[in-house]
């Protein structure tokens, strides 16, 4: 497998999710282990709906590397840029879950996580140009060597023909020296993507503005030929140069909603792919996340193409 549909770029770690819903981190007597980090669980999300998937990232040299690569390889995500840090651990991610709405997370990333080291020389620059789609993140721009890289990749894909370009926000203001660092570079990033998404708190931090209607006019003054805005239980607002594309929340019952951004980016990736219209691929990509907001895990949790037209039928039909 040498051609790539989907390549993504950026965070991995071992999430552990509480086997008690509801209870604090104090309270908490066991959890299950699953692979997490957002640009991994978006390749995750597009590998099940049967894309050629493979991510770009870094592990430590510990006994949670391999079992990172062997979980990429059963997800069906190619794992050969999957490189190992000799000195810094493969991060860990605690959360509780209070559904419906309070999922805090606890990062241990410290000093540094082996992603942010990613570096020019770690990148197959052939591979990320060729592929269909290419995955950034805003957390890939916090701190160096990870940042020249990933703004590297991006300039390389630059007014590529026919290739599309995806800067998810993905902001983390504990990651970042100041929200000014973020904007600034966010938006760097966005002069070299076609496409990106964020939600309301991500967005304000990329341009200043909370509001879907704004926030999405300066998106594109950026540079980027679509904007997605997701507004949790007010659905998702999409815009282009020919206007405004808004689509309801889809109503499930929430189990844990940490996987569900990670799906709809996955299944984004396939509604951009498959060349949809913007209310078509807001209204896919939604569907994904409501989901794996309906379930416990997240990559593991991940829908497949049946499940996602499922839903958005039942949907339809009320």
């Amino acid at each position: 497998m040498t051609d790539f549909e989907v390549i993504t770029m950026g965070r991995v770690s071992v999430d552990l999710y509480p086997e008690q819903i509801g209870a604090t981190l104090a309270e908490v007597t066991s959890f299950a282990k699953s692979l997490g980090g957002s640009a991994t669980n978006v390749a995750v999300a597009a590998a099940r709906l049967c894309h050629r998937a493979a991510v770009i990232t870094k592990v430590g040299d510990d006994g949670f590397g391999p079992y990172i690569r062997e979980a990429l390889e059963e997800f069906g995500v190619d794992a050969r840029w999957v490189g190992t840090d000799p000195k810094l651990r493969t991060p860990i991610v605690f959360c509780e879950i209070h559904p419906p709405d309070h999922f805090p997370l606890l990062f241990y990333r410290e000093p540094k996580a082996p992603d942010m080291n990613l570096a020019l020389e770690d990148l197959d620059l052939g591979a990320v140009t060729a592929a269909r789609l290419f995955w950034t993140t805003g957390t890939g721009l916090s701190d160096e060597p990870s940042r020249s890289a990933t703004l590297a990749a991006l300039e390389a894909r630059f007014n590529l023909p026919g290739g599309i370009t995806v800067h998810d926000l993905d902001y983390r203001p504990t990651l970042w020296r100041s929200q000014e660092d973020a904007r600034r570079y966010n938006q760097e990033a966005l002069r070299h993507a076609t496409v990106t998404v964020g939600n309301q708190d991500e967005v304000e931090m990329a341009v200043g503005s909370r509001d879907p209607h704004e926030a999405s006019a300066a998106l594109l003054e950026c540079g980027v030929e679509l904007a997605i805005v997701k507004q949790g239980p007010k659905g998702v607002l999409a815009r282009t140069a020919d206007g405004i594309f808004e689509v309801p929340p889809i109503e499930v019952e929430v189990v844990n909603g940490l996987g569900a951004g990670d799906a709809f980016g996955g299944a984004l990736c396939h509604a951009l792919i498959s060349d949809w219209d913007p209310e078509r691929t807001i209204r896919y990509a939604n569907a994904a996340g409501a989901i794996v907001a309906s379930r416990l895990a997240c990559a593991d949790d991940m829908p497949t193409r049946n499940e996602v037209e499922s839903l958005l039928e039942k949907s339809a039909g009320v």
